[in-house]
């Protein structure tokens, strides 16, 4: 994929993730679509260490988008745990 396909992908990623565990998080649109760029390499990552099957195809697989919406979901928990408490 190019540059912009993994933005497009980010931005989508971090939006579904964020609809799917609302809350208060950091960031709008730029935070949003970092955390769904960073999130589709940990949901690669994820796909391929632990349920042995590697995101190899392009911008239109099902599981390329799968792959990432789950690692949004993964950093946003994540950052929940580590700093959801400062946010007073």
């Amino acid at each position: 994929m190019s540059i912009v396909g993994w933005i497009v992908l980010g931005l989508v990623a971090g939006i579904v993730a964020k609809v799917l565990l609302p809350g208060k998080d950091p960031g709008g649109l730029v935070g949003t679509t970092l955390t769904g760029v960073v999130g589709a390499f940990v949901g690669g990552w994820m796909s391929d260490r632990f349920l042995d099957r590697p995101v190899e195809a392009g911008f239109l697989d099902p599981a390329t988008w799968v792959a990432a919406v789950a690692g949004s979901l993964v950093l946003l928990i994540a950052y929940r745990l580590l700093f959801g408490h400062s946010r007073r």
